[in-house]
């Protein structure tokens, strides 16, 4: 009887006694766990940094805001681009530590059955800043020159009319005393393609993912064509256009900052902060023209 339990409790011993493989698998397992647990861990302390580097000019646009509601002027920030070029992402930044009682985010809707009928600048004149207060446009009425011209939301005439009256539009806000500033977010086609994939996937980002969107790539070269259109109409000494090359997000985020602070005369709250935008990200509406059309010259077609 003895013998056959501890024949048994042998056997037991051995079915539980894990095997070399089994130990170099788990081994392996747990490696691989904490890597991903440093990558992940990195790709945090990264993101971290980057939001404390945004935070000293966080810190002006909030004294940018006071000197605007002291001196009763008006702002209007127009965020242009491409679908995934960072328009959002860039909004959420500059906004995150203003007074909100003071700044609007406006991000419209396709018209209505009324506003059809409607002067075109009617439903946006409606949502211009009062003395004081920032607006800033998640998209504008730029869509009639780019989203609506290439989808065919709009007639020629209305295009047209629109190309024609945005200048004369524009300098009757900045001569009643509006600070206008005119964003436009570059991104490559790749780069786009490779955002796009990742709001497929991430369920946190699916909501973003427009028919339009799906449409965009397939489209690229009329985007471009009628982003140069836009701007060799609409570029101009009172309203200019400001490029803000996109594919780093954070190098976007925090030169579109530099260059709404340089369009107000207030009192820095930190002199010594680096208030120059980088000239690889920043680039004027006259010399993204003259670089499409050197592009369109070598190439014969507008590539990016």
């Amino acid at each position: 009887m003895n013998d056959q339990t501890n024949s048994t409790e042998t056997t037991r011993q051995q079915i539980e006694q894990p095997s070399i493989q089994d130990l170099l698998d788990k081994i392996k397992h747990q490696k691989e766990e904490i890597a991903h647990l440093q990558k992940a861990r990195g790709r945090a302390m990264r993101r971290c940094k980057r939001e404390e580097d945004l935070k000293p000019y966080q810190g002006e646009l909030i004294r940018m805001q006071q000197y605007l509601e002291k001196t009763r002027r008006r702002m209007i920030i127009l965020f242009e681009g491409r679908d995934a070029a960072g328009k959002g992402g860039t909004i959420r930044r500059v906004t995150r530590y203003m007074n909100e009682k003071h700044y609007r985010v406006v991000a419209l809707g396709k018209p209505t059955e009324e506003q059809k009928t409607q002067w075109f600048f009617q439903k946006y004149v409606r949502e211009m800043p009062r003395g004081g207060e920032v607006v800033l446009f998640d998209r504008s009425w730029y869509n009639r020159a780019v989203v609506e011209r290439v989808f065919g939301f709009c007639t020629d005439e209305e295009y047209e009319n629109f190309m024609v009256g945005c200048p004369g539009f524009e300098k009757d806000i900045v001569r009643q005393g509006t600070i206008l500033v005119k964003l436009y977010f570059s991104v490559t086609k790749e780069e786009q393609a490779k955002r796009f994939e990742r709001r497929k996937t991430d369920l946190l980002r699916q909501w973003k993912l427009s028919e339009i969107d799906v449409q965009a790539q397939d489209r690229w070269d009329e985007f471009t064509t009628q982003k140069y259109e836009m701007l060799r109409r609409t570029h101009t000494t009172h309203a200019p256009w400001v490029i803000i090359r996109s594919n780093d997000k954070h190098k976007a985020r925090m030169n579109a900052m530099k260059v709404i602070l340089n369009a107000v005369p207030y009192q820095r709250l930190n002199p010594e902060l680096d208030y120059v935008p980088e000239p690889d990200v920043v680039v004027s509406g006259s010399r993204e023209l003259e670089l499409m059309e050197a592009q369109r010259l070598k190439e014969g077609r507008f590539v990016g």
